[in-house]
């Protein structure tokens, strides 16, 4: 399957809640490269490379989030994968 990118913005309760490890424990089970930081407004961004099906995957993970946090909205912009990320980290 083809590589892909996801760039990712995420709303809701997911900032103190964990949400950046449990993205980072996912994206490592499904051998996703990237990132998840914290923004500013309360949002997380992400952004994902790897195998479309299983960055598909790691989509809907992000969307459930971890039982602490409450996810309301993710916004997707797909792009073209850069290949610049060797793991994935939480920044």
């Amino acid at each position: 399957m083809p590589e892909a990118r996801a760039h990712l913005f995420i709303d809701g309760v997911v900032q103190g809640v964990g949400y950046r490890y449990f993205a980072m424990h996912k994206a490592a089970a499904l051998s996703i490269r990237g990132f998840a930081k914290n923004l500013s407004d309360g949002r997380v961004e992400v952004v994902a490379e790897g195998e479309r099906g299983l960055v598909e995957e790691f989509m809907k993970e992000l969307r459930r989030g971890p039982m602490s946090a409450h996810v309301t909205d993710v916004r997707v912009e797909w792009e073209d994968p850069t290949f610049e990320f060797e793991g994935f980290r939480g920044l």
